[in-house]
């Protein structure tokens, strides 16, 4: 349940600290004192939308933390244990600036709203005091049974399935459609494959063969200039090795003290000629291995020439095709796949359709046998509210179309005298009647949720007199195995409660505050008094304030 409420520069509240307990808490204070700040505040820890409104005049952000203890909320846990953040205490925090950012933290770790909009589904429930307004929508009334028949799982997948059903259906139609294009396509993909598969050209081919064109087609000169070099270095008169040997061989012939200032020289010429000798063997041994190849020329003219043909006709370069082959198989390969094969989507859209049938039927079988029951229970806090003569009936009717959240509609009949055929809900009730009908479907709802902590914020809009009395047992009741806070105007509501919290608010010099605080005994009094008889406080709506709430009190024993 919620144990505290943390709120800073939110509003026209300054700072305010918040103790909460279990059973019922009343909130009361004059109009515009700020109970919608309080139920704000907590919206804002759960999730809903933040704005730079939010934050109090010339501050720089707004800091706001709600504490709960969930050691009696498996699913919360579970939540949490599930996201490392276990704990028998789960605090969220929110910070939004005065630019309108905003921050959110879950048990001290950096948290998306999603997140928090998540985790607080299993930790408290609101029922606004527009309630009754929501009941005028159908859609409404469904969402209400399947909460009470714990469907909201089951109604999620129904709905999961739905979108794929309807996904497959889409291309379905869409393929049946391009039909004859895709086939048209298929075809010449088909046909550009088979041709690149033939060409079989290998990655780093083309270049290989380039190499091998420009050498054979330079192979004949090449030997030319070869032969002419081996013929330089040769021993014969003129070549490079007779003039050397010719040179080393003079300089040897010198007189001895001339020889040794040239010996070094002498070595270096004796090298050249060792290094030309080696040069033209080599160059020989080249020219005498090397054949002229005019048929591999021709090959690989021809394989150039096809590659260049086939390069030409796809618009792209020869060393793009290699890439474009690997592309074209792979289009072919989708294409020829489950996702554009007629029959293997047609096969899904099947499947899914079944599936959702067969989802819907048990959600529909377990609406119908809801129906009866929440119909029951609600006729019965009608009678508490002294519409006892009002009949209630929950209609679950079959749906002509196929829809995310199944196949039924349903609706909330009301007779509100004897005799009347049942009507839609909205369509017969007034106001009144309208507030205590919404204020007996929520007790309803609320007293089979598993979420113990549930505000209600003015549901007792337009009830007076006997019937509040009967409000504020009916709450309290609920508040007894958990924990039900209630934005109150009424004095019989309020007496009722386990504890009473007041909120008033107050002008100094240019600023506006509220203050909040949980009432003793005879602020008790003095406020349930303001609540019966305005501003000033006779002893008559003091001693009326004290009995009424002297016989809640004895009530509650």
């Amino acid at each position: 349940m919620l144990v505290q409420l943390a709120i800073r520069d939110y509003a026209i509240v300054d700072s305010l600290d918040l103790e909460l307990h279990g059973g019922m808490t009343a909130i009361t204070g004059e109009t515009g004192a700020g109970k919608s700040i309080l139920l704000g505040a907590l919206g804002l820890c759960l999730g809903e939308r933040a704005d730079a409104g939010s934050v109090r005049h010339g501050r720089e952000r707004a800091d706001l933390s709600a504490r709960f203890d969930i050691a009696a909320l498996p699913e919360a846990r579970a939540w949490l244990e599930q996201r490392e953040l276990p704990g028998d205490d789960c605090l969220l925090r929110r910070v939004i600036t005065a630019a309108g950012r905003s921050k959110a933290w879950i048990n001290g770790q950096p948290a998306t709203i999603t997140d928090l909009k998540a985790l607080g589904e299993h930790l408290i429930e609101i029922h606004g005091q527009h309630a009754h307004q929501a009941l005028l929508r159908e859609d409404t009334h469904l969402r209400l049974l399947d909460d009470y028949a714990g469907q909201r799982e089951a109604v999620a997948a129904l709905g999961e399935t739905h979108r794929r059903w309807q996904q497959a259906r889409r291309n379905l139609k869409r393929l049946s459609e391009d039909g004859d294009e895709l086939a048209a396509r298929r075809q010449l993909l088909r046909y550009q494959v088979e041709e690149l598969d033939q060409l079989a050209l290998a990655e780093g081919e083309l270049d290989a063969l380039e190499e091998e064109q420009t050498r054979l087609a330079h192979a004949e000169e090449t030997l030319r200039e070869a032969q002419f070099a081996a013929d330089c270095c040769d021993h014969d008169d003129g070549g490079a090795q007779s003039l050397l040997a010719q040179a080393i061989g003079r300089l040897g012939a010198l007189p001895g003290s001339d020889r040794g200032s040239l010996a070094e020289t002498l070595g270096m010429l004796e090298e050249a000629r060792i290094q030309v000798e080696e040069a033209g063997r080599e160059l020989q041994r080249f020219v005498d291995t090397t054949e002229l190849d005019p048929a591999r020329l021709a090959e690989v003219e021809e394989r150039l020439g096809a590659v260049h043909r086939i390069a030409r006709k796809h618009h792209v370069l020869p060393d793009e095709l290699v890439a474009l082959h690997q592309r074209l198989q792979h289009e072919l390969a989708e294409l020829d796949g489950g996702e554009h094969d007629l029959e293997a989507l047609s096969q899904e859209v099947e499947q899914l359709r079944d599936a959702w049938r067969q989802q819907a039927k048990a959600i529909s079988a377990a609406r119908h046998t809801a129906a009866t029951r929440f119909a029951d229970e609600v006729q019965a806090q009608l009678g508490f509210l002294a519409m006892d003569k009002a009949s209630f009936a929950v209609q679950v009717e079959a749906r002509e179309t196929a829809a995310a959240d199944g196949m039924d509609t349903v609706r909330f009949l009301i007779s509100a005298n004897p005799g009347q055929p049942p009507r839609p809900l909205t369509k017969v009730a007034s106001g009144g009647e309208l507030s205590r009908i919404s204020l007996a479907i929520q007790v309803v709802a609320a007293s089979h949720s598993t979420i113990p902590s549930l505000v209600f914020d003015e549901v007792d809009v337009g009830i007076s007199g006997a019937t509040a009395e009967i409000v504020g047992q009916l709450l309290k009741r609920l508040g007894a195995g958990g924990q039900v806070m209630t934005v109150t105007h009424l004095p019989q509501v309020a007496a009722q409660a386990h504890q009473h919290l007041h909120i008033e608010k107050q002008a100094e010099a240019d600023t506006t505050l509220t203050q909040m605080m949980l009432l003793d005994g005879a602020g008790r009094v003095r406020e349930l008094a303001r609540m019966l008889g305005g501003v000033k406080l006779s002893e008559r709506t003091l001693a009326h304030a004290r009995e009424m709430l002297d016989a809640s009190q004895r009530a509650h024993h």
